[in-house]
């Protein structure tokens, strides 16, 4: 079957199938099982998953991929960046070298705060917050020796979430965001407005469509990141309250050229399979490829295929 013609570079997340870092998430799926469903929805691309999820030796980690015709693009890294610098600079090399040697584009960081889980989060005096920031920067200059962008995830349970973290984070730092659909809605951010207002910023995306009721009763405490999730925060794009097409052509009117990433989290039970999370994933793409579809593309047919390099 033909490929539809669009610009747009389509990757996937192990998240989708609930593939988390954080302990007792839920039920984690083989890779083998996750990089096969992706392989049958037509995806070629896919950031890593938590550390450790895929191999960390570059050579198992290309003959696990290979047969699947995916490449690894990167991947997410929460560290927390407003303590001990030494030892979140040593975590990221580490994980800039694997990156790197797997042909990897992208570090996605976030400001974690160096508790488990997403449901919690302290607030940063001064000088933790310069702290965090100069981490950040820092690392972000390690791991350009590598060949890699860092671009900052603005993250729900994290020290960059709410709108005026991510502002302030825009003010005080040259740092590329990570444009991520649903964390930063239910974080209070429009990411449509911020996709407008700083299109020179935006060095990656992740794609998530969002329930504003429920993130609604997160911001206002009323349930737990983490309960939401469960409860069906998530939904395929087109199914909840963030206007996607209009972000992906605002971000396409303004230069990005980066990857779109479908990354809808959710958490698995213990009986749960693949299904659920593949058709959610599938309706997400085809969906997104319909939007590249009405962009139109001069360029070669499906930049997904070229980049894929296996």
């Amino acid at each position: 079957m033909t490929e539809p013609m669009h610009p747009l570079r389509i990757a996937a997340a192990p998240i989708s199938w609930g593939v988390c870092e954080v302990p007792g998430w839920g039920h984690v799926l083989p890779a083998s099982t996750v990089l096969s469903e992706m392989a049958a929805l037509g995806l070629t691309a896919t950031e890593f998953g938590p550390p450790g999820y895929l191999p960390v030796e570059p050579d198992r980690l290309r003959e696990l991929l290979a047969p699947y015709r995916i490449a690894a693009i990167g991947g997410f890294l929460a560290l927390a960046l407003h303590r001990d610098p030494p030892a979140a600079r040593t975590a990221a090399r580490a994980s800039a070298e694997l990156f790197a040697a797997a042909g990897a584009e992208v570090l996605v960081l976030a400001a974690a705060t160096g508790d488990e889980g997403y449901d919690t989060r302290p607030q940063l005096d001064e000088h933790q917050w310069r702290t965090l920031i100069d981490t950040a920067t820092g690392i972000r200059d390690i791991a350009a020796g590598y060949g890699l962008r860092t671009v900052l995830h603005p993250h729900v349970g994290t020290l960059v979430e709410t709108g005026a973290e991510v502002e302030r984070l825009l003010a005080d730092s040259d740092l590329e965001l990570c444009l991520d659909t649903g964390h930063l809605l239910i974080g209070g951010t429009d990411p449509v407005a911020l996709a407008r207002r700083h299109a020179d910023r935006i060095g990656h995306i992740h794609l998530k469509d969002v329930r504003a009721d429920l993130a609604e009763r997160i911001r206002c405490g009323a349930i737990e990141y983490s309960a939401a999730v469960r409860q069906g925060l998530f939904v395929p794009l087109g199914d909840g309250d963030v206007d996607i097409e209009t972000l992906v052509r605002c971000a396409h009117a303004g230069g990005y050229r980066g990857w779109y990433v479908l990354e809808q989290d959710t958490a698995l039970a213990a009986d749960d399979t693949a299904a659920g999370p593949s058709r959610d994933t599938e309706r997400s793409l085809r969906r997104l490829e319909n939007i590249g579809a009405a962009l139109g593309s001069a360029g070669p047919r499906n930049e997904r295929i070229r980049a894929a390099g296996v």
